[in-house]
């Protein structure tokens, strides 16, 4: 099978499990270059040699997308590395789901700082250089929750309906004016390390129950991404929304 983007360059964050970890195979096999990046360097590491082995390429750098100056320089060094950045896929993020009453606002923070700040730092590191060139595509994973809110993820869902807005304002500034495309992808449950960071105990109950149903695999998401970075140049796949069949909301 024959990919359109072959040899093109795609930067993945978030890319040391999960959803980023498929995404960045997924693209490789596809014929794209990937620039991975997340804190874990060793899992980043196995994963480039995965992917090597396996006759595609691979770049990594330790990346903290709540880092301005770490999202500047990876970009920088993939452009260094490859001479352009076509792709970009913001795919890090966090989901410590809590009970606001609880008040745990270094949690917040957390959220706000990687679920937000770290798409708009990332993205910020590639648009002059799409805009320069007039080509590009951003794909911003979302979720559910930034369309759904609910009890327990107020916090986690405010920062999704902010991606989700970030993305089509993207969409309205530079799709027309500079022919870069941007695609919200936005699973519902999906079997990751994501719950791992919940330390509200109170919300276990939750959490156990939405294990109970069969989740999304990250490959399901992965394909989602390629089915949006890989379409024709005259289609901008804006939004993809896709739940397990035993999800309700």
């Amino acid at each position: 099978m024959s990919y359109l983007i072959k040899d093109k360059v795609a930067i993945i964050t978030g890319a040391s499990s999960g959803i980023g970890y498929a995404a960045a195979e997924t693209l490789a096999k596809a014929g794209a270059k990937v620039a991975i990046g997340a804190r874990r360097t060793d899992k980043l590491e196995e994963l480039a040699k995965k992917i090597t082995d396996n006759g595609g390429e691979a770049f990594y750098q330790k990346l903290d997308v709540t880092k301005k100056e770490d999202c500047d320089s990876f970009a920088k060094a993939v452009l260094e590395k490859w001479g352009s950045i076509d792709i970009l896929v913001n795919n890090a993020g966090l989901m410590p789901l809590s009970y606001f009453k609880n008040l745990k606002v270094d949690e917040w923070d957390k959220m706000i700082d990687v679920n937000l700040k770290g798409v708009l730092y990332c993205t910020g590191a590639v648009i002059t250089h799409m805009k320069e060139k007039k080509s590009g595509h951003i794909v911003n994973v979302s979720s559910t929750a930034g369309r759904i809110v609910f009890p327990g993820g107020i916090v986690y869902c405010a920062t999704k309906h902010a991606v989700t807005a970030f993305t089509e304002g993207l969409r309205q500034e530079f799709s027309v004016r500079s022919n870069i495309r941007v695609t919200s992808v936005e699973p519902g449950i999906v079997e990751t390390e994501l719950t791992n960071t919940i330390t509200d105990e109170s919300i276990k109950d939750y959490v156990e129950n939405a294990r109970s149903i069969e989740g999304l695999q990250s490959q399901d998401v992965a394909n989602a991404i390629l089915y949006a970075v890989d379409s024709p140049s005259y289609v901008n796949v804006n939004e993809i929304l896709m739940r397990p069949t035993q999800q309700e909301h």
